[in-house]
């Protein structure tokens, strides 16, 4: 049987940290974490994995930038397409799809039953972020590029377009200055400040863009409906967006000098979304924490099948919805120059940690037997 050599390379120098990002959002890195197995593949070589939503302002910049060079970075793809348009010598290693509650709400009393209803109808556009990174202003404005890209999607279905509808601009998003935090995964209290609820509930704007597990609690609190279910239009390019695909990045040093700890993190995530798929409460009940939602927003958000396929890949199919959002962020100026995605995908961690994964459970089979 062939055996993925994970023999330890002579290396310019040692890593005792391997930093990852969280977002609150179904994982399996997440998972691997929160089960301990991150932890305890490392701890035998004293390498630690924190998480940069643990860590400084000054570190948790680089959630944007990926200016920390063993970080490996899983999260919306806006923050690490920013960065490698901006020329941060990073790889794409890794894609995941998780259907997440992307849905435009609307008022109790409204008509909108499906896209084609948004003719004519005002639709909140979250204004720019702040940010003291002059350069990322509009690469960190992540909610108004997901606004206006979800309005896309369901415009696209309807056979619509941006001409259809009127914008009005309204304050929210998230603050890039606030670094990487658990802000960055907000109770349905704190929603009010990310999405624009307010503006709708007030009579404002007729509809607003939305998603995740808290936001189904805080639109429950402002009596709103939804109007339109993103997740459910037939075809995944309706609803391409910062978290669909969600990217996993690595900095181009970590490979070239400690590709076989990025095989075993790797391994890992895969580990942990093959438990997932016969563990559907446990993920439930990571996820509530890790989304601070409820126990009814989590499963509302992320229905019934969404832990059977938790895996990340490299396939045609997610490669090809990646470079619909890739082009959609440069063509309306969220990122400011485009670059070849095939250039920046390595195939080669996540097919040996495939291989890896395989081989090791074949070993535990053997055993067993």
């Amino acid at each position: 049987m062939s055996v993925v050599s994970l023999a330890k390379p002579a290396l310019r120098n040692s890593v005792s940290q391997i930093w990852f990002t969280r977002c609150g959002v179904p994982t399996a890195t997440g998972l691997a974490y929160k089960l301990g197995w991150l932890a305890e593949e490392f701890a035998p070589d004293g390498i630690t994995i924190p998480t940069l939503q643990e860590a400084s302002p000054e570190l948790g910049r680089r959630h944007y930038d990926h200016g920390l060079d063993t970080l490996i970075r899983e999260g919306g793809n806006s923050y690490s397409l920013g960065a490698r348009a901006q020329g941060a010598p990073t790889r794409l290693i890794g894609l995941t799809w998780i259907d997440e509650w992307q849905t435009i709400l609307v008022r109790s009393d409204s008509d909108v039953a499906e896209p084609k209803d948004l003719r004519g109808l005002r639709l909140a556009l979250p204004s720019y972020s702040e940010n003291p990174i002059a350069d990322h202003v509009r690469g960190t404005s992540v909610v108004r590029s997901m606004s206006l890209h979800g309005y896309k999607g369901a415009l696209s279905y309807a056979g619509l377009t941006f001409d259809d509808v009127d914008f009005v601009e309204v304050s929210g998003g998230v603050s890039g200055s606030a670094g990487v935090s658990r802000a960055a995964t907000p109770s349905a209290e704190a929603m009010q400040g990310i999405w624009p609820f307010e503006a709708l509930a007030n009579g404002r704007v007729d509809a607003i863009y939305v998603k995740g597990a808290a936001a189904v609690d805080a639109a429950h609190r402002y009596g709103l409906r939804v109007g339109v279910n993103l997740d459910r239009l037939p075809e995944r390019r309706f609803r391409v967006n910062n978290g669909t695909p969600r990217s996993i990045s690595v900095h181009q040093n970590i490979l070239d000098n400690h590709f076989d700890l990025v095989v075993r993190f790797l391994y890992q995530t895969l580990r942990a979304a093959e438990w997932a798929k016969d563990n559907l409460q446990g993920v439930r009940d990571v996820l509530q924490s890790e989304t601070r939602g409820s126990s009814a927003g989590v499963t509302e958000a992320y229905g019934e099948n969404f832990h059977l396929s938790l895996h990340p890949d490299l396939s045609e199919e997610r490669l090809a919805l990646f470079e619909r959002q890739k082009k959609f962020l440069w063509l309306h100026g969220f990122i400011e120059h485009d670059f070849s995605l095939a250039d920046w995908v390595d195939h080669r961690p996540l097919e040996a940690a495939a291989k890896l994964l395989s081989e090791r459970q074949s070993e535990r089979s053997a055993a067993i037997a």
